[in-house]
C-alpha cells in the first residue's frame, strides 16, 4: 500500500485524559491531527470551537487538520486562523454561490492555511470540479457528517477513484481525504482507490491497543 497520512479524529477521544491522548497519537507516528468543528446548525450535534484549538495548537507539533460543518465559513475563517489551524476545510454544500465558495477558498489561503472543501456523501464529484485548481484538499465524508461511529458507505470507493482520477487527469497536487466509518479494511480499500489521507476516530481511540490498530492502517 502507498504511503498514506494518518489524521486521528480527536472527536473520538477522551476529553479528560486530552494531554495522554495526544502524546498517543504522536508516539504511534502521526504528524496531523484532525478537529472536526459542529455548529448545531450544518449538522445537528455541537463540538469545539476556534478556542478550544486555540488551547491545544501550543502544545503538539501535528499538523493542526480542521474540518468545519458551519452554516457559514467564511464568518470562522480568521478565527480559526489565529487559533492555529493549518488545513481548513469546509463544505461545498453552505453555499450555492460559486463565488462565495471561490471567495471562502481565497480567504482561506490569505491566511496562509490550507484550503480544504468537504463533501456530504450525496452530493456528486462533479460539484467540486470546477473549484479543483484552487484546492489543496478534497475531505469524502464516507458517512453523514454530525456523528461519530457510523459505518463506512461503500460507494464513497467510487467517488474517490472518480476524484483521483480527475486529478491526475489535470495533474493537480490535491490530497483526498477521506473520514467516516475507517479502519484497516476499509482504509486500505480507500487508500488502493486514491485516497491520501485517512481521518479516523473510533477505531482508534476505542482500541485497547492504539499504536498496533495505528500500524494496521499504514501497511
Amino acid at each position: 500500500m502507498k504511503k498514506v497520512i494518518i489524521s486521528p479524529s480527536i472527536l473520538n477521544c477522551d476529553y479528560l485524559h486530552l494531554a495522554n491522548e495526544i502524546e498517543k497519537i504522536t508516539a504511534a507516528g502521526a504528524s496531523w491531527m484532525h478537529f472536526d468543528v459542529m455548529d448545531g446548525h450544518f449538522v445537528p450535534n455541537i463540538s469545539i470551537g476556534n478556542l478550544f484549538l486555540e488551547k491545544v495548537a501550543p502544545h503538539t507539533k501535528l499538523v493542526k487538520d480542521v474540518h468545519i460543518m458551519v452554516r457559514d465559513p467564511l464568518k470562522f475563517i480568521e478565527q480559526f486562523a489565529k487559533a492555529g489551524a493549518e488545513y481548513l476545510t469546509f463544505h461545498l454544500e453552505t453555499y450555492r454561490s460559486a463565488q462565495k465558495i471561490k471567495e471562502t477558498i481565497d480567504l482561506i489561503h490569505s491566511y496562509n492555511m490550507k484550503a480544504g472543501i468537504s463533501l456530504k456523501p450525496h452530493t456528486k464529484i462533479e460539484k467540486i470540479l470546477p473549484y479543483l485548481d484552487r484546492l489543496d484538499l478534497v475531505l469524502i465524508m464516507s458517512v453523514n457528517p454530525g456523528q461519530g461511529g457510523q459505518l463506512f458507505l461503500p460507494e464513497s470507493l467510487i467517488r474517490i477513484a472518480k476524484l483521483k482520477k480527475e486529478i491526475n487527469k489535470r495533474q493537480l497536487n490535491i490530497l483526498i481525504s477521506v473520514d467516516g466509518g475507517i479502519n484497516e479494511h476499509t482504509g486500505a480499500k480507500c487508500v488502493e482507490s486514491g485516497a491520501d489521507v485517512l481521518v479516523v476516530g473510533s477505531y482508534l481511540f476505542k482500541s485497547n491497543d492504539f499504536e498496533n490498530d495505528y500500524r494496521k492502517l499504514i501497511k
